[in-house]
């Protein structure tokens, strides 16, 4: 009986947290100030002989005066960052690109990238997940 109720607090807790995993990587809006199409790009499974693989994200100026990305800068040096540098005005969009050169090995990942906005209170961070393996 203890077994089975411990084992049914463990299913309601995955359970749970499968039905909250897309809303991780859906649009979100920070600071009343920038829109994100998502925060996380899952690369999926991908083979060490794919090589590079590139994303975007999308940010849109969702406030009332200019939006400036400041910086971005990744946790690893595996992963490389490019970023529109002008000004975004209201309502227009600007871009973070990556490019996550995949090749360390065989192992699952998550880079971050950490995107400073001016007049922003704190940093937002992006994910970059997803799984290297050998072979196809």
């Amino acid at each position: 009986m203890i077994i089975f109720v411990g084992m049914k607090k463990i299913l309601t807790i995955l359970l749970g947290m499968a039905l909250l995993w897309p809303c991780a990587a859906a649009e979100k809006e920070f600071f009343g100030r920038v829109r994100l199409d998502r925060t996380v790009h899952d690369f999926g499974r991908i083979t060490e002989e794919d090589g590079a693989q590139q994303c975007s994200f999308t940010l849109t100026n969702i406030g009332n005066t200019p939006l400036l990305i400041e910086a971005v800068v990744s946790s690893c040096g595996c992963t490389r960052v490019q970023w529109t540098r002008t000004t975004i005005a209201p309502g227009a969009s600007g871009k973070v690109e990556a490019s996550y050169s995949n090749d360390e090995g065989p192992y699952p990942f998550d880079k971050t990238l950490t995107v400073y906005v001016d007049e922003a209170p704190k940093p937002i961070v992006l994910h970059l997940r997803g799984e290297v393996v050998s072979k196809k």
